[in-house]
């Protein structure tokens, strides 16, 4: 059993969690991730680690709900229990001085970016975050990207906050600004990803992205995490999960993505039905 120190929202439906896991704490680098399963009937997920304290002993993971399990997650609070903590898992960061990095993250892919733009600071580089949402209520640890930037930019869709336009307007309005760019690590949505990498390939900009694909046991035996790589298969547990965003097939991670998804819409409806239920029934004790 893990324990929960800390749990705040940090925007609507994006919720950070820190969790005492000492061994972890002290192993983990920047890109690694974690599995865990909240309880014994639940499913695993994996999350990247997006902090970690030493002394404290605790790793920070920041979850959005979007499906059951990541939404049954976001229902815990501090001092309450997590069943498993597996990792760190995963390939770390490739991390050098390349010179100027951009680090991009879309919506909560900026929390997986963020250990990753520590590391390349830390590295000597000159680091660039753009810092992606759709509008400014979803925009996290701005302040925390801005303490490890050289120059930080907020983009959203709506221009609510910051740039108005996507982080690749961002990216593309740096190049034509002239600006040399040595190394970009993007991490978001799949179509995010997949439009970074077509904005850096004709200036042959080396950039890594964080893929995301089903994953259901960490250690390469399941095969649910089967990417394609230059046309050969990988497997982002063990292999990734950044790999060069030039060689990565983006329509079959996303439809390998999409081919449980009506398993998953089934799963968050009856779990929304059961906390509905839940709710009523409290309301009922509670008014008598």
């Amino acid at each position: 059993m893990y324990k929960i120190v800390d749990a705040r929202f940090l925007a609507e439906n994006i919720k950070l969690f820190e969790i005492e896991a000492p061994r972890i704490a002290k192993k983990r680098k920047a890109g690694q991730f974690v599995i865990i399963r909240i309880h014994e009937h639940g499913e695993r997920i994996p999350l990247t680690i997006a902090d970690s304290d030493l002394e404290k002993g605790t790793v920070t993971i920041i979850v959005q709900g979007v499906g059951k399990t990541t939404k049954e997650l976001n229902l815990k609070e501090k001092g309450e229990y997590i069943l498993d903590v597996v990792g760190p898992l995963g390939q770390p960061s490739h991390i050098e001085n390349f010179g100027t990095a951009v680090s991009i993250g879309g919506g909560v892919g900026t929390a997986i970016a963020y250990p990753t733009a520590v590391a390349l600071k830390q590295a000597g580089n000159y680091v660039i975050t753009i810092n992606g949402a759709r509008t400014k209520d979803l925009v996290i640890l701005e302040e925390e990207m801005k303490a490890v930037s050289d120059e930080a930019y907020i983009t959203t869709d709506d221009g609510s906050y910051g740039y108005h336009g996507f982080v690749t307007d961002k990216l593309q309005e740096l190049i034509d600004q002239g600006k040399k760019i040595d190394f970009v690590l993007a991490i978001g949505p799949i179509p995010m990803m997949k439009a970074v990498a077509e904005v850096t390939r004709p200036y042959n900009i080396k950039t890594i992205v964080s893929l995301n694909p089903i994953m259901v046991d960490g250690t390469g035996m399941c095969g649910g995490c089967r990417v394609l790589i230059d046309g050969k298969a990988e497997f982002a547990c063990v292999d990734g999960p950044e790999f060069d965003a030039h060689k990565v097939d983006f329509k079959n991670l996303a439809d390998r993505n999409r081919m449980y998804r009506k398993f998953e819409e089934e799963a968050l409806k009856k779990f929304e039905e059961k906390c509905k239920l839940e709710e009523k029934i409290k309301s009922l004790q509670e008014a008598e």
